[in-house]
């Protein structure tokens, strides 16, 4: 059995050393793009490797998928795997604003086991088991049980017409982020139409889902880890009553970006 408290002994290291490489409280940064459109920081390399480096140590027979190491197929050989984004929402990270978080998920055949988020620029650290629950700073969090769709309260900087009954509250960078919102009854729905990695989403989704929402790719349909190709098709994180609703109301946009 996985030592948790040193698995989040190790989680919230991680979010130390990117905190001391946040711009947000005047260090200077080194960042550039991995191509256009997305950027990549100093501080992303230097949490992946003291992640790999303690996760490895901490359980040797778990493969490994990150944003910021090259994908190793031998990861596809086990039963668990480290899922890692050691900086989600690094555009938020490089502007010196607190919307992003080090994610890290355990998963076993396929489903995640243990998810942690570390957030300190935001003061929160937020955990969940797999049958047992999900939490931030020790609370014990009940996930949004909006019955309606409009007027549902959305993480969005701006929403298109066709959304203009939802309701949009505050959006950070990390997706991460934005579904744990859900878990934590600060918003009713998050919902992305593109395609996306495992991991971004890994930990996040066991939270929420520990908290009693459902979760989802943007057509309804189960996520699944490490998996050859490690993405998805959108992320749809709701509470239960109006999961069914969002499905139907993306359905035709959902269809149609995926081609």
């Amino acid at each position: 059995m996985i030592d948790r408290d040193r698995l989040e002994t190790i989680v919230r290291e991680a979010g130390r050393i990117a905190l001391a490489r946040w711009p947000g409280h005047g260090h200077a940064l080194e960042s550039w793009e991995k191509q256009p459109g997305d950027p990549v920081s100093e501080a992303d390399m230097a949490v992946d490797a003291f992640l790999k480096r303690e996760l490895a140590a901490l359980l040797p027979s778990a493969g490994w998928l990150s944003e910021e190491t090259i994908d190793a197929p031998e990861r596809l050989a086990g039963d668990l795997l480290w899922l890692v984004d050691p900086v989600d929402g690094t555009r938020d990270f490089i502007r010196g604003r607190p919307g992003w978080a080090v994610s890290v998920a355990l998963i076993s055949s396929g489903r995640p086991l243990l998810g942690m988020l570390a957030a300190p620029a935001r003061d929160e650290f937020w955990h969940g088991e797999s049958g047992r629950g999900a939490w931030r700073n020790g609370q014990r969090l009940v996930s949004s049980t909006r019955e309606t769709l409009p007027g549902a309260r959305v993480p969005a900087l701006a929403l298109p017409p066709s959304d203009i009954d939802l309701t949009m509250v505050d959006q950070p960078n990390s997706i991460a982020l934005r579904m744990a919102m859900v878990a934590a009854d600060e918003a009713d729905l998050v919902a992305t139409l593109r395609w996306g990695f495992e991991w971004d989403i890994g930990a996040a989704a066991l939270i929420a889902r520990e908290a009693g929402a459902v979760v989802t790719d943007a057509f309804g349909a189960p996520l699944n880890y490490n998996k050859r190709d490690p993405r998805a098709f959108g992320v749809l994180v709701s509470s239960q009553g109006i999961h069914a609703a969002a499905v139907d109301r993306l359905a035709g946009r959902a269809t149609e970006l995926a081609g």
